[in-house]
């Protein structure tokens, strides 16, 4: 069984055979149409496809002129390139630790941690569950600070009924194929900043503007070539089709799997927040600290079950601290769930038969140990 079934089929085929008919394969106007699909559905003026969602961390980064000097508070559990887009400026990540109950910032963690240098926070939107906003956006502000909100997995999520990356100055989306919708490789950069827009606009696209009334550009900055393809953006259009039932069907899968894993003992099943808005892009459990995690997975892939662990704490891995001098758990909560937590199958085809395999599974290779 696998951990992720992207939900793609004819209609996806469809639309990718309209784009190889019309001729036009770099961006045009089935990405056009996808932004659009995009921005209204997360309510933002503004949504701007690119070629991943690290590519959209890092040119938020340069829109917002971070760089030498400057500081950014990064949630530490996360994929590193949350952290990675932050070096590649040259300012500093300034790791953040996490709390357990939803795998996202630790906001004590994050107060502690704001400085005269600080410049960014980067909250991150854990496997589909918002962070707690309203605090982190509170803080900010008093600051001036702007907040780059990491919408990986989380687009549909909602935080006190607002869509996740259309609450902080800009948002970023992922599109990979194990995100809640997928492009194959994609990303997408949310704002309501009108003046961030046009700096984004420009910057995705090698840094050109029109020269006039001539049919040539102007380059004004040296930007990048961050864009997305029209083939891509045709399947982004058939995916957003579906957001709808892709998410209610996530739902349904995760309460499957916790209503069969409900009553072992050694594992803290994920739940929704206070703020709510889940919609469960992964099914993350939280192990005992007695089990040892790397066995359960593996014991778990020798049933036919494929599993991995959550995500990675940042501060952990080796360059962070041979360049930052982090030692591992330096940050506990993150590293406790780096050290524990394991992604179990959950996707939108999911049956009950499925979800039975899944929780037999799981009781066997916790018996096992």
């Amino acid at each position: 069984m696998k951990l992720c079934v992207p939900d793609t089929g004819d209609d996806e085929l469809k639309e990718i055979a309209e784009v190889l008919k019309s001729g036009t394969l770099t961006q045009g106007p089935k990405v056009a149409e996808f932004e659009r699909m995009v921005a209204e559905h997360v309510g933002s003026r503004h949504a701007f496809a690119m070629s991943s969602c690290t590519a959209a961390l890092h040119l938020a980064l340069v829109a917002l002129d971070i760089g030498p000097g400057d500081e950014v508070l990064v949630a530490d559990f996360t994929f590193p390139a949350t952290a990675n887009v932050v070096v590649q400026q040259g300012a500093v990540p300034v790791l953040v630790d996490i709390e357990l109950r939803t795998l996202t910032v630790d906001l004590d963690d994050l107060r502690a941690r704001l400085t005269d240098k600080t410049k960014a926070i980067i909250p991150v939107h854990a496997f589909g569950c918002s962070a707690d906003l309203d605090p982190i956006l509170a803080l900010a502000d008093e600051r001036g600070i702007p907040v780059i909100e990491d919408a990986a997995t989380a687009i549909g999520a909602t935080y006190r009924g607002r869509s996740c990356g259309s609450i902080g100055r800009l948002g970023c989306f992922s599109f990979h194929p194990r995100k809640v919708i997928t492009t194959g490789e994609g990303g997408m950069i949310v704002t309501n900043d009108d003046a961030l827009a046009e700096r984004v606009r420009v910057l995705r696209s090698h840094g050109g503007v029109p020269d006039g009334d001539t049919c040539w550009y102007r380059y004004e900055s040296a930007g990048f070539n961050y864009r997305l393809s029209d083939v891509l953006g045709a399947i982004g259009v058939a995916q957003m089709r579906k957001l709808p039932q892709i998410i209610e069907r996530r739902r349904g899968a995760a309460a499957a799997l916790k209503e069969r894993l409900g009553d072992v003992a050694e594992i803290i099943l994920p739940s929704d927040p206070p703020w709510g808005g889940h919609i469960y892009q992964s099914f993350v459990v939280l192990l005992d600290e007695r089990l040892d995690r790397d066995r359960l997975v593996g014991d778990l892939r020798e049933r036919g079950v494929e599993a991995t662990l959550g995500t990675y704490a940042v501060h952990a891995q080796p360059f962070y601290g041979r360049q930052y001098g982090y030692v591992p758990g330096q940050l506990p909560g993150s590293y406790a769930a780096f050290r524990r937590t394991v992604t179990l199958p959950l996707y939108p085809q999911m049956t009950e038969a499925d979800a039975d395999a899944v929780a037999a599974g799981v009781r066997a290779a916790i018996a096992a140990q």
